[in-house]
């Protein structure tokens, strides 16, 4: 089975991730995307996502690693919601799995962008 656009786009943000490219990462990103760094903070938009993925690889002793362990993608129109099995782990935090949530849009030439990252799902509330 063909994997879906936003699929292909999570794992080349997962690798943009482990490997530190944060120019690939940010342009998987909407020009006024939201991250949620943790429970109660946020940040937006493509320089302070970037600036956030920076201070984030420095907190995990730059080696922070980021997969999927299964995920389901509801789209309708130009708007994809993902549900997702996040699987983190650095030096210094164990393998956790977080019940992950993303929404991405469609851009008119048909890219699929982030528009909100939130790898902490229900756990924000």
């Amino acid at each position: 089975m063909e994997k879906h656009p936003v699929e292909i786009q999570i794992e080349k943000a997962d690798k943009a991730i482990v490997a530190e490219d944060f120019d690939t990462l940010v342009n998987i990103y909407t020009e006024n995307a939201v991250l949620v760094i943790e429970p109660g903070r946020t940040v937006q938009g493509r320089e302070a996502i970037r600036k956030a993925f920076e201070a984030i690889a420095k907190y995990f002793t730059n080696g922070l690693q980021v997969k999927q362990n299964g995920m389901t993608i509801l789209e309708s129109g130009d708007t994809a919601l993902v549900l997702a099995n996040t699987m983190v782990s650095a030096p210094n935090l164990p393998e956790t799995e977080r019940k992950a949530v993303y929404v991405f849009n469609k851009t008119q030439n048909g890219t699929w962008l982030c528009s909100i990252d939130n790898s902490y799902g229900h756990d924000i509330i």
